[in-house]
């Protein structure tokens, strides 16, 4: 900074380099290369240096804006805003199911952009019943299988799902979720 004297380079204590010593007693150099000489004290500690001021992220801007009440937070299941024949026919996998997505193998990070991806898709091109396959985990306890059902309570895929239901044992039972899309107006 402009205006303060040059920081001086602090020493190292005797308790400090007796610890170092400690530490670096069996060490061995590593092959190929020469030894040019143990270090018997640690070497000196750079001063502390300022550090800037971390201003947050501005927020990203959504592609369309949300009007009107917040959607009610969805469960396996239940169906609000879902005449109750559809729901019915969701929950026993008797939709015609338009697009599968499976996430086995993947990290957290890709299987949620490959989720929300394959979500903004389906709304875009006016599909209504997708399969998404997140696997059951080990002892019934997968990542995928519990994160998922989070992530279609969140913006923006939430603006986009009326619901959501286990899918039926022919098409992954407890691994699998079945997801029924808004249609776009």
């Amino acid at each position: 900074m402009a205006g303060e004297p040059p920081r001086r380079r602090r020493t190292v204590s005797a308790e400090e380099a007796r610890i170092w010593r400690a530490v670096t007693r069996d060490v061995t150099p590593l092959s190929g290369r020469t030894d040019h000489g143990a270090v018997e004290d640690p070497p000196e500690i750079p001063p502390p240096q300022p550090v800037a001021p971390v201003h947050p992220a501005p927020a990203i801007p959504r592609s369309r804006p949300v009007t009107g009440p917040i959607p009610a937070p969805l469960a396996p299941g239940r169906a609000p805003g879902v005449d109750r024949r559809t729901a019915d026919r969701l929950r026993r996998g008797e939709m015609a199911i338009d697009q599968r997505l499976d996430l086995h193998g993947m990290t957290q990070d890709s299987a949620h952009a490959a989720l929300s991806t394959t979500i903004g898709r389906a709304f875009d091109t006016g599909r209504r019943c997708l399969l998404v396959i997140t696997g059951k985990g080990h002892g019934g306890e997968g990542v995928l299988r519990r994160q998922v059902p989070r992530w279609l309570n969140q913006p923006p895929l939430r603006e986009r799902i009326l619901s959501f239901a286990a899918a039926r044992p022919q098409h992954g039972g407890d691994g699998a979720l079945y997801i029924l899309i808004k249609r776009r107006r």
